[in-house]
């Protein structure tokens, strides 16, 4: 079959967000229909898809012409009256399409729209100025844009000079690789312009090039292209200014275009040569890691081997050996480790991953070194003795049975992947750490891209289309929300019998409905990803092209999560937990006490954590906190640390199944059932039941003689279920077994059970850190409950149905719950001693709604500098008016924070301008501009405030107002019945125990 005589040379793909409607595979499949060799993708400013739409159209047999749409700043023009204006914000850039030819063209390419995103201030949209191309254009060939390119722009505006200089300005930068671009979508400003460019094209030797901007695939797509459009621009379809494309931005057939262009046949023609001149293209690489400056002139590998082994030795000495163990007996206990560590060292050098892991040990243990709260450890990287011993974890493999093997696989080769858990409020302390180590130019964010999902879909088409809120509110609420596992608008319209109702019986409907399917799963926006970081050895824009977040200072990769590895870079992922900083609250407030507590020396055989578990109190515990769970606990009644591993790995959906068997193994109500005697030792800890990956490794490793390496491959084919693989796998299993002295129909029936076990086994690596993290949270809330729940408090503040929780806790405690108060609260919810002893949690001000944090905080500062203030008007004559506003009392007054000043909390509410016009006099008379909200006033007697006179509050409305100011409330509670006049019955009412009702505070402060 004869190829096409055209190529499409300006397609926007899905990349170009909330404007293209075509994602990387349809154009390709749509370039094969059409009998198109190659097919060019240009989208709008962006190269996000260029790796993906690359490889993808090679697979297929296309060749991909990579190119961008790019911005160009419009220069200072001069204005009617002959001033020069600068092109602003409110001027549109012109555009430019460049197509990449060579490899130096992609360089030169990435480097071009990085520097769109990195240098255009935030408020403009990513642009380049003309000039700035100067020494980028080698290896690109560039078309002029049709009526948006500044040739034509100008030929709209009637500057037939300025154009023809424009054009020649465009010819020295691109020397005989320019093209002036011709359209016919049947606009009127095409034909306009048209015959001026093929006049300019003639008189100065630039080829001409016929091209179609295409948008959607086909005309059916149009209607729904149009409201994408609309979706973008928050507008409407009946909004006659906004803007439009017309039918004819599809995907047309080559013949169609010869037909369009039959007076131009050479325009046409040249499509295909540009296609021709256009031979390169991006291609996968191999992982590229940042060299590690080694000390005293050490490779990577002796680097490696070197701090390894040393922290090996530190870790025994730290947490296995023993005082009473003399040496024979040390050397014993340490012989399987050093054996365990020379193995892994092997593989590691082998697989040539020794830089990997002394970056992550590098900036794990900076983070250490800083205070820093470091997670124990994330995902199979857990069971690797080496990052146990570099501090990248905190379990120890042997101990726990953890297998090197899950996490680095010599019969499998692929990047090692640790995920590291930081305290969520200094995360970004580490990255800074990272990118001054290693050039800020070579490290970066990775973006990621939202989708149009069904009920997101379904909102906006409705929004655009002016259907009734309410009823589009209705129809969404008619697809079943999973965030977990979206549902998709075809899926909900096979299974939810109203919304075909509704659709079949509504032609409004069933419009809202079409096009909605049409848009749904295009990319909608770009932001950053939360947790992925990639580092290069040179500059990123030489490998990816680089974006701009307008939240951060820090590049982002445009290439996504996907992409970016096989664009030559690792990625790092730096989370954010915040069980972590939590942890570390509470122990800094056992710290204000004279209690030093080290997390990683805390014993895991507490008998008071595992009573407080077996009782269900799991409410604040990492992983253990819902109701679920806490049944679970209570029926298990968990007496070691391999209970809370076997927990987190059973309780998901499948495994769940599971429980009651182990429950009843556990307490000796049924027998484990190994499957045979060679697998006991494997299933001992968990009762028979075949929980963790890890055990199907170790259960071919004894049955069947699989190495560890060939055994993860048996767990990976077992979890896909691909048959081919599986009849392969079975074969060697059984084989194997036999020649073990298994029985074969036995070691096939065993095959079948693993293989079930292993369709939703958990990795054990990723549940054993993750349970120690949750024994971590349980441990300090069992001994320490005071400071664990204040710390919780703390970092759920703007939770209020979390604030309740705890709250109930507290009281299950009995530990008091003291109110807000001017004098004693911090910013955050704290530890107060009580005159008898105890202790108590004193409420945050941050707490209290509308105040804000860091008001609060300099409030607190300021304060425990100055001293307590003494009178309302001593705080009246402190306060800064830039930060005291009316919002702020209203708030601090009826949460009963200024009580120890002014009680009658109802005569200062009414009293409040007085107040605020006191803190504006006091600030005009200080003469001086104040950094904190609060500041010593240099002794002088406080002002007395004249108050409006009231009678406060009666008890229940000084509850109302407290429970609006907190979301809750600081008294007891206790419930008494009531009468029922109408029926004589009682009912049951919740009081809260106020104090008395404050007396009449009388006029003065």
């Amino acid at each position: 079959m004869s190829h096409a005589d055209f190529i499409h040379l300006r397609v926007h793909s899905a990349y170009s967000l909330a404007e293209g409607a075509l994602h990387a595979k349809q154009l390709v499949k749509l370039a094969k229909q059409n009998r198109m060799p190659a097919v060019a993708m240009t989208d709008s400013g962006n190269l996000f898809g260029a790796l993906e739409f690359a490889v993808t159209a090679s697979g297929e047999g296309v060749q991909p012409i990579v190119g961008v749409q790019i911005k160009v700043r419009r220069p200072a023009e001069p204005d009617r009256r002959g001033l020069r204006v600068v092109a602003g914000r409110d001027v549109p850039p012109d555009q430019l399409v460049l197509l990449v030819q060579s490899e130096t063209g992609y360089r030169n390419l990435m480097a071009v729209v990085s520097r769109a995103y990195l240098e255009t201030s935030g408020e403009d949209e990513p642009q380049i100025a003309l000039d700035e191309l100067e020494g980028w254009t080698e290896g690109l060939i560039a078309l002029t844009a049709g009526p948006r390119g500044a040739v034509g722009r100008q030929l709209l505006d009637g500057r037939d000079a300025e154009a023809e200089a424009m054009l020649l300005h465009l010819n020295r930068l691109f020397p005989g690789r320019l093209y002036i671009e011709l359209q016919r979508h049947f606009l009127e400003e095409e034909a306009r312009i048209e015959g001026r460019l093929i006049d300019l094209a003639y008189a100065h030797d630039v080829p001409l090039v016929a091209t179609n901007e295409v948008f959607f695939a086909d005309e059916g797509m149009h209607e729904a292209h149009d409201a994408l459009l609309c979706i973008a621009e928050s507008t409407t379809v009946g909004n006659p200014k906004r803007r439009r494309v017309t039918p004819h931005h599809r995907f047309k057939s080559a013949e169609e275009m010869r037909e369009l262009f039959a007076d131009l046949p050479e325009a046409i023609d040249n499509t295909v040569v540009i296609a021709r001149r256009c031979a390169y293209m991006p291609r996968k690489l191999d992982p590229i890691l940042p060299r590690f400056e080694t000390e005293a002139g050490r490779t990577e590998s002796e680097e490696l081997r070197a701090q390894a082994e040393a922290g090996l030795a530190a870790r025994l000495d730290a947490h296995v050996f023993t005082a009473d163990m003399d040496a024979d007996r040390r050397q014993e206990v340490a012989r399987p480790y050093h054996e365990r560590l020379a193995m892994e060292l092997g593989v590691i050098e082998q697989m040539g991953f020794p830089g990997y892991f002394l970056i992550v040990s590098d900036f794990i243990k900076w983070a250490k070194a800083n205070g820093i709260p470091v997670g124990p450890g994330r995902g199979s990287g857990a069971g690797s003795l080496v990052a146990y011993s570099l501090l990248i974890t905190d379990l120890d493999p042997l101990r726990w049975g953890l297998l090197f093997e899950r996490f680095l696989n010599p019969e499998r080769v692929s990047m090692p992947d640790f995920d590291i858990d930081f305290c969520q409020d200094r995360r970004d302390e580490v990255i800074r750490y990272v990118q001054d180590k290693y050039g800020r130019d070579r490290v970066a964010q990775i973006i990621t891209f939202g989708k149009l999902q069904a009920r997101a879909a379904l909102r906006d088409v409705g929004r655009v289309l002016e259907m009734p809120y309410g009823q589009v509110d209705r129809i969404c609420k008619l697809v079943p929300n999973n965030p977990a596992n979206p549902v998709t608008l075809a899926q909900a319209l096979t299974t939810e019998e109203e919304l075909r109702r509704q659709r079949d019986s509504d032609e409004n409907v069933a419009s809202l409905i079409r096009v909605a399917l049409q848009i749904e799963g295009l990319y909608r926006n770009s932001s950053t990803h939360a947790a992925g970081v990639v580092i290069g050895d040179r500059p990123l824009s030489e490998l990816v092209p680089l974006y701009r977040d307008p939240r951060s200072d820090m590049p982002v990769t445009q290439f996504n999560m996907k992409w970016v590895e096989p664009a030559g870079l690792v990625k790092f992922d730096f989370l954010g937990l915040k069980t972590l900083t939590v942890l570390q609250r509470a122990i800094d407030l056992l710290k204000e006490r004279g209690l030093d507590l080290e997390l990683s020396k805390i014993p895991l055989d507490d008998t008071r954590t595992y009573a407080m578990l077996a009782r269900g109190e799991g409410t604040g515990v990492f992983q253990l906190e819902s109701s679920g769970m806490r049944d679970v606990l209570r029926r298990l009644r968990p007496d070691r640390f391999e209970d809370i591993i076997a927990l987190v790995a059973l309780y998901r959906p499948g495994p769940m199944a599971n429980i009651p068997k182990y429950i009843a193994c556990k307490h000796g109500d049924e027998k484990p059932d190994y499957m045979h005697p060679k697998l006991e030792p494997v299933l001992t800890e968990t009762f028979g039941i075949m929980i963790y990956q890890e055990q199907v490794q170790q259960a071919a490793q004894r049955l069947s003689g699989y190495t560890l390496g060939g055994a993860d491959l048996l767990r990976r084919a077992m979890g896909k279920k691909i048959k081919e693989e599986m009849d392969a796998q079975r074969e060697r299993f059984v084989s194997g077994a036999v020649e073990n002295g298994v029985d074969q129909a036995q070691a096939s029936g065993i095959f079948d059970q693993i293989a079930a076990f292993a369709g939703y086994g958990f990795n054990k690596s990723h549940a054993a850190a993750y349970a120690l993290v949750a024994y971590q949270t349980a441990y300090l809330k069992a001994n320490h409950p005071v400071e664990f729940l204040a710390a919780s408090m703390t970092y759920d503040m703007g939770n209020t149905d979390k604030l309740n929780t705890f709250r109930q806790e507290l009281q299950k405690l009995r530990i008091p719950l003291l109110p807000p108060d001017i004098n004693r609260s911090r910013r955050d919810f704290a530890v107060e001693p009580r005159p008898d002893g105890s202790m108590a949690i004193r409420y945050a001000l941050a707490a209290v709604k509308n105040v804000g944090g860091a008001a609060m905080d300099a409030l607190a500062v300021a304060r425990d500098a100055g001293g307590p203030f003494k009178s309302l008007g001593d705080f009246a004559d402190r306060a800064d008016p830039q930060h005291v506003n009316k919002r702020l009392l209203e708030n601090l007054v009826r949460a009963g924070a200024f009580d120890a000043l002014h009680p009658n909390r109802a005569e200062l509410f009414e009293s409040l301008e007085t107040v605020i016009r006191h803190v504006s006099a006091a600030a005009s008379e200080r003469g001086s501009s104040q950094v904190n909200l609060f500041a010593v006033d240099g002794g002088r007697e406080p002002a007395r405030l004249r108050l409006k006179d009231r009678p406060d509050w009666p008890p229940m409305e000084r509850l109302k107002e407290e429970f609006d100011a907190l979301g809750s409330t600081c008294r007891p509670t206790r419930w008494t019945p009531t009468p029922n006049r109408s029926n004589g019955s009682r009912s049951w009412r919740r009081i809260g125990r106020s104090p008395k009702p404050a007396r009449r505070a009388g006029r003065h402060d």
